[in-house]
């Protein structure tokens, strides 16, 4: 039987963080780092969290008083932690004028977000408002009625500017290019066009720093609350899992005190940057590479993708092409980096799904594959290994694997993708020709790259006919 370590928080820790987007990946990195951090170096910096769609999960912390299993998975073994850091938990849906209110609380000093790149509402690979999105649309109408982040962020700060409390410190940690610049512009923009005076106070006294953060966190399993009720002596439907391994970096830019993440192995630094574009291009873009590769080969676990010795060897060459698209960073060799992510990938304990990552394809690929081709294109070097990865995710979305089973395309342009394959029936550059015309993969411009284009197709067309396994063996070799 596995140990449970109790958590050493005071029972009657405030709370000074609000946190939107309730997930798996909150609970395992930042409630992680903030629980860390108050061990070491003391102060209120509880956790009020927010479910952005599901009540379940809010309701279930707040039967359990925000308490969780946070369980390491180790090669050697598991480590069970257990977490006390989120004080309260409330879901958005039917809230919206609660969860605002929390904002204007004196107490809540910062706020982070986790809602994945779907959920600011923002054109692709721009920070600007997508004006078309339902959700923008509704908030820009009716401010006090807020469905949308950048609706319930503005609300929040204008009963916080109105109660005549200080600004706040705005974290973006999601996996999106200078995530605090974006989060800033589209806030200023909604801000702007509702309220100008509240525009005005947010850029005096807010601040929004960027942020890059790492962690493998698989969807909870059956084994996963098993392990968590074998220790705890009864069920914890909040358990969550991870790796051992994680990594924060904030930019230096705050509006007010903060925990002492630092204490806790976060690094507070002048720039993200270089940061945030090694993990979205070695990282980012080799799991999403993997997951189309293993969804359509029937490979179920990143693991079993890194099983595959010329899968594998593909991701360790794509994730080379891509480092050379890097700047230097001092102290960081982006080999090396890679070839720890290698490691991490192939983890035994870790139970990844390759569907998981699959999920939102059309909103991970340009900055995670399109942008270093691009750079690469550029300079002239191959773009194979990229082409190849819109090519995977391009035959991911005909909803069929190697062996004819289905695969779920789960993306916000779904139907835009399956009627644009539809309508493309002749040939893969027909397919590529279709997907490249739609309005969020055009807006970035690398499928409207001649050669960029007829590469996906070569790929795509020898994926369809060949199988994945053939198609990864032919790219090999011809590196």
């Amino acid at each position: 039987m596995v140990a449970m370590i109790p958590s050493p928080l005071p029972q009657d820790l405030k709370t000074g963080i609000l946190h939107l987007g309730l997930g798996a990946f909150h609970r395992a990195h930042q409630a992680a780092y903030t629980q860390d951090a108050i061990v070491k170096a003391g102060g209120d910096w509880g956790i009020e969290a927010v479910s952005m769609r599901n009540p379940a999960l809010s309701q279930t912390l707040n039967a359990q008083n925000g308490r969780y299993t946070l369980i390491e998975r180790h090669p050697g073994g598991p480590r069970l932690i257990d977490m006390t850091v989120i004080r309260a938990a409330h879901a958005l849906p039917g809230n919206a004028a609660l969860v605002a209110s929390r904002m204007a609380d004196p107490a809540i000093r910062i706020i982070t977000i986790t809602v994945t790149e779907k959920g600011y509402g923002t054109l692709t690979g721009q920070q600007k408002l997508d004006r078309a999105d339902p959700a923008i649309t509704h908030d820009l109408a009716n401010a006090e009625d807020p469905q949308s982040l950048v609706g319930l962020l503005c609300l929040g700060l204008s009963l916080r500017r109105k109660a005549g409390h200080g600004g706040l410190t705005i974290i973006s940690c999601d996996n999106l290019p200078e995530n605090g610049q974006l989060l800033r512009a589209i806030v200023d923009e909604f801000a702007r066009e509702t309220d100008p005076t509240l525009a005005t106070w947010i850029t005096e006294f807010c601040r929004f720093p960027s942020s890059m953060v790492d962690r493998i966190t698989p969807a909870s399993t059956n084994d996963t609350f098993a392990l968590a009720h074998q220790a705890l002596g009864h069920p914890d439907p909040a358990a969550v899992e991870t790796e051992p391994f994680r990594q924060w970096v904030i930019e230096d830019n705050f509006a007010g005190p903060r925990p002492a993440w630092q204490a806790a192995g976060a690094l507070i630094v002048p720039d993200v940057t270089p940061f945030e574009t090694m993990k979205l291009r070695l990282l980012n873009g080799a799991h999403s590479m993997i997951a189309y590769l293993g969804a359509l080969a029937g490979l179920p676990y990143v693991r079993d993708v890194m099983a595959n010795a010329d899968l594998r060897a593909l991701i360790r060459h794509h994730m080379s092409d891509a480092a050379t698209t890097l700047s230097p960073l001092p102290g960081y060799d982006p080999e090396s980096y890679a070839d720890a992510l290698i490691d991490r990938f192939a983890n035994p304990a870790i139970d990844h799904r390759c569907l998981q990552i699959a999920m939102d394809g059309s909103q991970k690929l340009p900055q995670r594959i399109f942008a270093p081709a691009r750079d690469r294109l550029d300079r002239d070097r191959s773009t194979q290994s990229f082409a190849l990865a819109v090519a995977a995710w391009i035959r991911f979305a005909e909803g069929r694997d190697d062996a004819g089973q289905p695969l779920n395309l789960d993306d916000p342009l779904a139907d835009e993708i399956r009627a644009a394959l539809a309508s493309a029936v002749a040939s893969a550059k027909d397919k590529v020709n279709a997907i490249a015309n739609l309005g969020a993969l055009a807006d970035h411009g690398m499928l409207a790259v001649p050669e960029f284009r007829a590469e996906v197709a070569r790929h795509l067309d020898r994926l369809s006919h060949d199988g994945i396994l053939s198609a990864v063996r032919a790219a090999l070799s011809q590196r």
